[in-house]
């Protein structure tokens, strides 16, 4: 039998293990692909397995008599660290769902969703921990901070063509990547400059009143709150963060008709973003297609929090 003795701390998952890619969206804008950023803790565990070959290998770093790690890099696939992270792939591939349970579990991590998930999570913090304990120089690389930004806009029911949408409502969620704990929020009314009278569609779709939005701000008005809410958390200074949408609509549609309307320049923090989508649909190896919030939600084994078509 081969022993994996497994120990580890605190982490994130560093930038340089999950190095972002950007492809061009349209002239303005850009997406940003790259999974969301993972924080965890783990204790000790021992898991023993029948692999067919023998062979001995420690989630601590350090050497056995059978397995001895070079020093290339990480991106090199004939390091014997990838030969070690497919053997646990094929011991994690023969646990059955209270197996993978459980083992999430000791490792602290989240242990609810189908089978498929489970396993590629086990996986996924097996093969992120490894490559991190070979990456000793990446502890700058990490984000600090995820801005998960939501608009809703003015609409009619059946969406024509000719209408021209405007941001009502923009809010902000602050989500520290090191804790995974939500640290602040930011949200405010937008008031629509074209279409002043939100529709009966509009209104019970969003929960966004008319009264709402005739008192509000005019979008530069709230942009700029925003920007200078981001310096206040110190965003790009201090700390560094992505901005997060389901998505690409929010940031190639409405943010980008919004500063086309308010003739403002489109804002340097929303050129590049994760759309969850893409993340989720890569990651788990899922059509585009087959993709939206429910279903994402559904097979992670989580439950909807908030109201539908609001940003908070």
């Amino acid at each position: 039998s081969t022993t994996f003795i497994c120990t580890s701390k605190s982490y994130s998952l560093p930038h340089s293990l999950n190095e972002p890619r950007l492809t061009t969206v349209d002239s303005t804008c850009q997406s940003l692909e790259a999974g969301a950023p993972i924080a965890g803790s783990a204790g000790s565990s021992v898991l023993v397995i029948q692999p067919q070959k023998k062979q001995r290998c420690r989630l601590d770093g350090q050497e056995t008599k059978a397995s001895t790690l070079i020093t290339s890099s990480a991106n090199d696939f004939s390091d014997p660290v990838y030969k070690e992270i497919a053997i646990m792939n094929g011991c994690i591939n023969r646990m059955s769902k209270e197996e993978l349970r459980a083992k999430l579990s000791e490792f602290k991590l989240e242990t609810t969703g189908v089978k498929d998930v489970l396993k590629k999570r086990l996986k996924n913090y097996y093969k992120k921990l490894k490559l991190m304990l070979k990456e000793s120089n990446c502890a700058d690389s990490y984000y600090d901070y995820i801005c998960i930004i939501d608009f809703e806009a003015t609409c009619e029911e059946g969406n024509p063509p000719e209408f021209i949408h405007e941001i009502i409502e923009f809010s902000v969620v602050l989500l520290n990547t090191h804790t995974l704990e939500i640290e602040d929020t930011f949200q405010q009314y937008v008031r629509p400059e074209i279409n002043t009278q939100l529709s009966d569609f509009c209104i019970n779709l969003t929960g966004i009143t008319q009264d709402q939005v005739d008192k509000a701000d005019t979008f530069p008005q709230v942009l700029k709150k925003v920007i200078d809410w981001m310096k206040l958390k110190e965003l790009g200074t201090k700390y560094k963060y992505s901005i997060l949408t389901d998505g690409s609509w929010d940031m190639s549609k409405f943010l980008n008709i919004q500063c086309q309307l308010s003739r403002l320049k489109y804002p340097p923090f929303a050129k590049k973003w994760i759309s969850i989508r893409k993340s989720y649909g890569n990651f788990y190896k899922v059509p585009r297609s087959q993709i939206k919030l429910t279903i994402m939600l559904e097979k992670l084994g989580m439950d909807y929090d908030g109201r539908p078509h609001s940003g908070l």
